[in-house]
């Protein structure tokens, strides 16, 4: 039986980031993996849908603002098909240069399904054999799965899983959801210039992000023909003549819509089963796994990071996550803090936030200011034809410190970081005003904000 430091089961973003820190310190690790390297976010959920984004995009753009900027074109089409290549293309490149950094830091890569049968022994097997590996430490990183609800007819619906990798661009499409999934499948949809038709269980889509990206955002997708309807519950799916019904309440009222798709998008649950042997388990609450504060089940030597343990569910949270838990390991200090930690959506223009609200510090008694500038002002913004967006600080009333921010423009995603890099280290809006922007970028923006 071999032995290692430490095993990972699940080659996410938590689980081969976390087996590339353990290596770079000193652990002789494995990383178990049934499917594929990169997991949900590189093979079935980030990455994917990014790149079917950027295609979208650019035919949207073309095709709506060609005439505007100078150009002219005939016989442009879209095919999902090349679409679907080109992704898939993406993807391999990103799964060799994972596989290819495992190999450097000596990380043995085991393909199969794991399930744990002892505290320190792991079940490793693939369609043609099984094999029992030893671990003094080991990380479960199995991420999550797209959760269906008990809808009747909710097996005509698709998840995103499936949509990601279906080689037709459907005329029409009904998202059950208005969260972050949902909402980028519909920007996906409408710059194609297919029909969506939104129905979402809450009052507003993006529930849990700040009210004005719901606001704005509605307004967009509206203008490119989405029509969204909140406070909507779906009852029922059918099928009819090739076609589905998605029948659902709203305002009391008996509503349907038809279309050639409907994709379930309510969210994700964690994905733990078959883990386990018979006669071995840690503490669970239904799939998730249940972890104190650093990362350790109620077996102390196994730990759990990333979607697996609930929480945010974000790629970037799961890597924080799983290498402060191998610090624990480690007995170093947590390299991460994941009380702060930003949420994105790609949509057109992206959507970016990180730490409070206004209406967050209002709830928690904390007297703040809020700037804000409209980027119908910024240079960049301009010529490039974006549409209606923002940038909004959050900053303490007295001592102007920043606390939180929301960006809706351009390149969001990126500039992002620069709030939290700000916030970690407790800086003023004066000292984020000293630096100098170059011009014309869509960053200037961030000084024109920060100096009001």
């Amino acid at each position: 039986m071999e032995k290692f430091d430490l095993a990972i089961i699940g080659a996410g973003p938590a689980g081969y980031e976390a087996a590339d820190f353990a290596a770079r310190h000193g652990l002789k690790t494995v990383l178990i993996e049934k499917n594929s390297l990169g997991g949900t976010c590189l093979n079935s959920g980030c990455i994917p849908t990014k790149t079917l984004l950027h295609t979208a995009e650019m035919y949207h753009e073309v095709t709506t603002q060609a005439e505007k900027i100078g150009l002219s074109y005939s016989d442009f089409s879209v095919d999902m098909m090349k679409m679907q290549q080109r992704k898939d293309e993406v993807l391999c490149t990103l799964r060799d240069g994972i596989g290819k950094l495992m190999k450097m830091r000596k990380v043995t890569v085991l393909k199969g399904t794991g399930a744990i049968i002892g505290q320190n022994r792991i079940s490793v097997a693939d369609e043609t054999q099984k094999q029992v590996i030893e671990a003094d430490k080991i990380l479960i990183a199995t991420g999550s799965v797209p959760a269906v609800p008990p809808i009747q007819g909710a097996q005509y619906a698709v998840t995103s899983d499936e949509l990601l990798n279906s080689a037709k661009a459907y005329e029409s499409l009904v998202i059950i959801g208005g969260g972050v999934i949902g909402i980028e499948f519909a920007s996906l949809y409408t710059a194609l210039g297919k029909k969506v038709i939104i129905i979402e269980a809450l009052d507003k889509i993006l529930a849990n992000m700040d009210k004005e990206f719901a606001q704005s955002l509605k307004m967009l997708l509206t203008k490119r023909g989405a029509q969204i309807h909140v406070k909507s519950t779906v009852t029922k799916i059918e099928q009819q003549a090739g076609k589905y019904i998605c029948h659902y309440t709203e305002k009391d009222k008996a509503q349907s819509a038809e279309a050639e798709c409907v994709l379930m998008a309510v969210g994700r649950r964690p994905y733990s089963a078959n883990l386990f042997g018979e006669e071995f388990t840690v503490e669970t609450d239904r799939s998730r796994i249940k972890v104190d504060e650093n990362y350790q089940t109620s077996v102390p030597n196994i730990y759990a990071a990333g979607d697996v343990i609930g929480g945010v569910q974000l790629a970037h949270t799961a890597t924080a996550e799983a290498i402060n838990a191998i610090c624990h390991m480690l007995g170093k200090e947590p390299v991460y803090d994941t009380a702060l930690i930003p949420s994105c959506v790609y949509t057109n223009p992206e959507i970016a936030s990180v730490g409070m609200t206004a209406d967050e510090a209002k709830k928690a008694g904390v007297k703040v200011i809020a700037l804000k500038y409209p980027m119908g002002a910024n240079g960049k913004t301009v010529l490039s034809l974006q549409e209606r967006s923002f940038i909004k600080v959050i900053a303490e009333a007295e001592t102007k410190r920043v606390l939180g921010a929301q960006m809706m423009c351009a390149r969001a995603t990126d500039m992002i970081s620069q709030f939290t890099q700000a916030i970690a280290n407790k800086l003023t809006l004066e000292d984020m005003g000293k630096v100098i922007y170059p011009h014309p970028t869509f960053s200037e923006a961030i000084g024109k904000t920060v100096e009001q």
